[in-house]
C-alpha cells in the first residue's frame, strides 16, 4: 500500500509551531549534528524565531498530513539579506526555503517535492522574483529535480 496515498498537504497553523520547530530539531540530527552542539534552549529559540519571522518576513510552514497525523513540514519566508538591500523588489525579492522535514518512515515517496512545491507557490504568491535554500546532501537530488542550480555560494571553514 502507498504509504502516502491519504497525504493533505496544508499551511500550518500557529498551533502546529512546536511540530515544526520539533522537525527542525531532528533535521539536524539527521545531518549528523551532535546534540551537544545544540543548545539546551532549542525549541524556545526555534518558537520565538518563527514568531518573528511570522511578523516581520511573511513566515509561512507547511505540513504534510497523512491520516490526520503530521509526518513532514517545511517552512518559507522573505529572506531577510545579509547586508543593506538597495534594490526594487521587483528586481530582486528573495524567499527563503528551510526546514523540508519528512519523517525517516515516510521518506522517499515525494513528499518532500510537495511541500518544496507548497513553499514555491507561496513564495510566488507574495511576489518573490527567486527561491533560495541551503540543501543537504540528501535534499540536493529533490531541489535539483525542482529546477534549483548551485548559485556563486563559498565557504570558508575558520573553526
Amino acid at each position: 500500500m502507498d504509504k502516502n496515498k491519504n497525504l493533505i498537504i496544508q499551511s500550518a497553523s500557529p498551533q502546529e509551531d512546536s511540530i515544526v520547530a520539533h522537525h527542525f530539531y531532528q533535521l539536524w540530527l539527521d545531518n549528523n549534528i551532535s546534540p551537544d552542539a545544540i543548545d539546551d534552549d532549542w525549541l524556545q529559540i526555534s518558537l520565538e524565531f518563527i514568531v518573528k519571522a511570522r511578523q516581520e518576513l511573511l513566515f509561512q510552514a507547511f505540513v504534510g498530513k497523512i491520516n490526520g497525523e503530521i509526518v513532514a513540514s517545511a517552512s518559507c519566508q522573505l529572506f531577510a539579506g545579509l547586508y543593506p538591500f538597495p534594490f526594487k523588489s521587483n528586481f530582486r525579492k528573495y524567499g527563503y526555503i528551510w526546514n523540508v522535514f519528512v519523517e525517516s518512515a515516510y521518506r522517499r515517496q515525494g513528499i518532500a517535492t510537495q511541500l518544496t512545491n507548497a513553499a514555491i507557490d507561496y513564495l510566488r504568491s507574495i511576489d518573490c522574483t527567486h527561491a533560495i535554500l541551503h540543501a543537504s546532501p540528501n535534499g540536493k537530488p529533490v531541489y535539483e529535480n525542482l529546477g534549483f542550480v548551485a548559485k556563486n555560494e563559498m565557504i570558508l571553514c575558520l573553526k
